[in-house]
């Protein structure tokens, strides 16, 4: 006895007639995308449109005198544009310094919905810092594990700590268990 793979687009949940029909696409960056990039697959036709949706982006880094490493920013070329008022953009940029070229993260390039480099808040340096984004289980867990390193961090960053005995930090990043072994009364 044989078996037969039935394949779908993960789009539309149509079938695909023939595996060849199907195009993997990586999703590198999204809003709702917090662990990193994911593969999804889809029937061709239903990608027809992608080229023409895409859109002309600019990838900028700010570099402010007062912060310790740059910022990027992606916007569209045609906000781009618009901030050059005496001289057309392409002007500007024919005239401009060259720098040398610095790899660009695929995730800040491909962050336009997000406007700006996306941060990996369960990582060491970021973890327990305040953002309006999902808390992943691998911040909770780096939270969980190193909070007074954390707090000993984001002290002397100036930022807010994770506070034990907040019942939003507590919920936000699963502390319930730590609260309760170091005696401290959620209030």
């Amino acid at each position: 006895m044989g078996q037969k793979i039935i394949r779908f687009s993960d789009l539309t949940g149509r079938h695909a007639e023939d595996e060849d029909q199907l195009v993997r696409v990586v999703v590198r960056a999204h809003p709702e995308l917090a662990d990193g990039p994911v593969a999804i697959e889809a029937l061709a036709g239903e990608l027809a449109e992608v080229r023409g949706l895409a859109l002309d982006l600019v990838t900028i880094e700010l570099h402010r005198p007062d912060a310790e490493e740059p910022e990027t920013v992606v916007m569209t070329a045609e906000a781009f544009d618009r901030l050059a008022t005496v001289t057309p953009m392409a002007e500007v940029l024919r005239g401009a310094e060259r720098v040398a070229a610095r790899a660009v993260p695929v995730q800040a390039a491909a962050a336009a919905g997000a406007g700006r480099e996306r941060v990996n808040y369960a990582s060491p340096e970021h973890a327990g810092r305040p953002h309006k984004g999902r808390t992943t289980d691998a911040e909770k867990q780096v939270v969980r594990e190193h909070l007074d390193e954390i707090n000993e961090r984001l002290a002397a960053e100036g930022v807010r700590t994770v506070d034990l005995a907040n019942p939003e930090h507590v919920a936000r990043y699963g502390l319930e268990e730590l609260a309760a072994e170091r005696g401290v009364t959620l209030g």
